[in-house]
């Protein structure tokens, strides 16, 4: 799988990242097969393209209360 083309993709800040500057994490939604996440700090440095049910599996484990703080 080829990487999508991030240019153009509208970022929004992870509900879980912290508001204070810590913690930043970013994701775009507009792509159908991945999630692209990418740390706030560094908008210019590397994403990661993790795939959509993974994802899914991912925040569902979060808001289910599966996590270690």
């Amino acid at each position: 799988m080829s990487p999508p083309d991030l240019n153009g993709a509208v970022w929004r800040r992870s509900s879980y990242s912290n508001q204070a500057g810590g913690n930043c994490v970013e994701v775009a939604d507009e792509f159908l097969t991945v999630v692209p996440v990418r740390d706030s700090k560094v908008p210019q440095g590397p994403a990661l393209c993790i795939e959509a049910p993974a994802w899914a599996a991912f925040i569902g484990e979060l808001r289910a209360g599966h996590h270690r703080h």
